[in-house]
């Protein structure tokens, strides 16, 4: 096996008898060794064969040994670097230092203890020189080699460019740092996204659905084909200048624009939540970074899949790009419902089971069926991080509300805590592999036209679509919040996973090293001039999480009415709110009460021929009491100044005055009584009073005086 082959996963190849030449390295001199003591055992006595079978198997013994010792001082030297990250955290913050967020501090870290494994530790030397193997035209993955009868599995590492042959790493230190890139799929992401997802703040969240939807999907999008676009014209660039060494596709450039389209703005957010920034910012920026995440990889599977009919896979194919828009949107939905359904199954069983009388166990429960839908989507071909999204949404809905207490606050530490430790090990890990990874490719032209290209895809990506969703928001987006916005587009552990998941070509080793740099820049730059950007765009500070923003002229103009609107007032978001209205009311009548012990019996809202269902679904709970649970449900809803002020006919209008805001309709028809399920809805919607009908349907606007 030559190295430089590329393999092809699963292959495996069994070696008889062969000569030493024909072996890969590092093998050559380890089995000469084993050749000659097989020819010395041939001719000798048995009891020198006993003798070296001794040997060699405490050699083998002893260099166990020594790989256990590397493997845990690499785990240790990780777990320093966490500590000293925390350490360093605690005396920003007792400081109140806010220009280093404790990411940009792990990469620090990390970067000064890669420069001591890298020039600091002594070699260890395992290859003496290349030798050739042509009787293989391949590299198989596995590798049995008979020697005198004994087989011996070794693995293929990976590829090694011709130009560093001369130049293989030889300290195994630095092999034992580097991680498989599954290792940041399966363990370290997981808990990040579903923490996303578990302490989701639903108040704001939902009342800025619409723009977050469209940020994360229709954005993503065209930030990805932007900078596809941009960073293809600088390939071709690279080629002219005779700076392109290997083969760089027009996909390659739609697959980095994927990956570096995945936004993690946790230094701003972090620096949001601790001076408590305006809660609508807050809530589009963090609903933004969480989706987009989602989207960015399964973009990037899509593109991958992207495969032309004919000889020339890589020019533009109407049918294959259609049949990516499908996979994109089959991976998505499938891994939606597959986060949902665990989600669900997961509240059903904590619900009829009696777990919550023994907490450990709950939470233990809790954890792995959260875990698992990662694997299960990974495993059935989805996506694993829009599953976990997602359940960890489903569970903060459903699951939690029937957690004992205990359950509660252990599953929401337990994740806090992970979602700590793993994001800080992955910054650390990027500083660590801008020196211990072997395979950089630096290239100038396209880091500079990648910053270039990132900035305006960021900028195509904010302004026009804040501009047409300023046409049906009530609340605009204003200037100021689509700057900080536009500053805030950091990249940070996704796209890092992403990049780090293939190394394999060249044009994959230049994505990842190019990511390694606009993560480090954007984090410690772009992160530490949040707190003074702030104050620059004069965004509100101190700001109480559960409050309004303060209305202002033209806060509650709906409809033009008859007359010109002499404020220019928008219309609101009409139909989401009242969908919007809708699914809650579906949800808090039939959802809940199934799931759930909180919510009305379900033999009040289903029909009289369901009853003994209703009966066997509801649990006793439910009768007892149910309002400490109907209160956690208020973080789950629009606002009153979010619902749709018409309906039907109706045309409801509201004036700003000198003091006060004055409201006018016309009332057709009598009040309809309302049923128990509509007065739990209308006190969980804090409509209070502030209600009138029309045609039998409830209205509601709110009357608010300026002081």
């Amino acid at each position: 096996m030559e190295p430089g082959d590329t393999a092809r996963p699963g292959s495996r190849r069994v070696v008889g008898a062969l000569p030493p030449r024909l072996l890969p390295l590092p093998l050559m001199l380890l089995l000469l060794g084993w050749g000659l003591r097989a020819g010395a055992a041939a001719s000798s006595s048995g009891a020198s064969a006993e003798d070296s079978s001794a040997m060699e198997e405490l050699a083998t013994e002893k260099e166990a040994e020594e790989s256990h010792r590397q493997d845990s001082v690499s785990l240790l030297t990780f777990i320093l670097l966490l500590t000293l990250t925390i350490l360093t955290i605690w005396l920003f913050k007792h400081r109140r230092v806010r220009f280093l967020h404790e990411t940009g501090l792990a990469m620090i870290y990390g970067l000064i203890v890669g420069v001591i494994l890298r020039y600091g530790t002594p070699a260890t030397s395992g290859h003496d020189k290349s030798l050739s193997c042509s009787q293989e035209d391949r590299a198989f993955s596995t590798l049995l080699v008979n020697v005198s009868g004994k087989f011996f599995e070794y693995t293929l590492k990976g590829e090694i460019s011709p130009g560093k042959i001369n130049n293989v790493e030889q300290n195994d230190m630095l092999r034992k740092v580097t991680f498989d890139p599954e290792v940041f799929f399966n363990i370290l992401l997981p808990p990040i996204i579903f923490h996303a997802g578990y302490s989701l703040k639903k108040r704001h969240f939902f009342r800025n659905l619409g723009s977050i939807l469209a940020y994360a999907f229709l954005g993503t999008a065209v930030s990805c084909f932007i900078i596809g676009n941009l960073m293809y014209g600088v390939v071709k660039l690279m080629k002219i200048v005779g700076q392109l060494s290997d083969k760089f596709y027009y996909t390659d450039c739609l697959f980095f624009g994927a990956i570096i389209s995945a936004t993690d703005p946790v230094t701003v957010l972090a620096i949001f939540n601790e001076l408590h920034a305006d809660v609508d910012l807050y809530a589009l920026l963090f609903g933004e970074s969480v989706l987009n995440d989602a989207v960015a990889i399964v973009l990037s599977s899509s593109i991958v899949a992207y495969q032309p009919a004919g000889l020339n896979t890589h020019t533009f194919d109407a049918a294959a790009f259609f049949k990516s828009v499908g996979i994109f949107l089959g991976i998505f939905s499938g891994s939606f419902t597959m986060g949902a359904v665990t989600g669900v199954v997961t509240a059903l069983v904590t619900k009829f089971t009696k777990l919550h009388c023994f907490p450990l166990l709950e939470t233990a429960l809790f954890f792995l069926m959260s875990w698992s839908t990662f694997l299960l989507a990974e495993a059935c071909g989805f996506t694993g991080v829009v599953a976990v999204l997602f359940c960890g949404i489903t569970q903060a809905h459903y699951t939690y509300n029937n957690l004992s207490v205990e359950s509660r606050s252990r599953t929401k530490q337990l994740f806090e805590v992970l979602h700590f430790l793993a994001e800080n090990f992955i910054f650390s890990y990027m500083g660590l592999a801008l020196f211990t990874f072997q395979k950089h490719v630096f290239s100038p032209i396209f880091i500079i036209g990648a910053f270039v290209a990132i900035f305006l895809g960021r900028a195509a990506h904010i302004y026009p679509l804040s501009f047409f969703l300023n046409l049906g928001r009530r609340h605009k987006i204003g200037w100021n919040f689509q700057h900080m916005m536009m500053f805030s587009g950091l990249r940070g552990a996704m796209a890092f996973a992403l990049a780090i998941r293939d190394t394999a070509s060249y044009a994959r080793q230049m994505m990842f090293t190019t990511t390694l740099l606009i993560v480090f820049f954007t984090v410690w730059i772009v992160g530490g001039g949040t707190t003074p950007m702030l104050s620059w765009l004069n965004i509100r500070v101190g700001v109480d999480p559960d409050q309004d923003p303060p209305p202002n002229n033209d806060s509650f103009q709906v409809l033009q009415g008859d007359g010109p609107d002499p404020t220019g007032g928008s219309r609101t978001k009409q139909e989401s709110a009242w969908i919007f209205r809708l699914w809650y009311s579906f949800d808090h009548n039939y959802l809940k009460p199934i799931l759930t012990h909180s919510g009305p019996p379900l033999t009040t809202t289903l029909p009289a021929w369901c009853g003994l269902l209703a009966r066997c679904l509801t649990s006793p709970q439910v009768y007892d009491n149910q309002e400490p649970l109907r209160e956690d449900d208020s973080d789950f809803i629009l606002t009153e100044g979010d619902l749709t002020l018409t309906y039907g006919d109706s045309t409801v209008t509201a004036n700003g005055s000198s003091g006060s805001h004055t409201a006018s309709m016309s009332l057709e028809g009598s009040r309809r009584i309302k049923s128990s399920s509509e007065e739990v809805l209308d006190r969980d919607l804090g409509m209070g009073d502030q209600k009138v009908s029309s045609r039998g349907t409830p209205l509601v606007f709110p009357l608010q005086e300026n002081a």
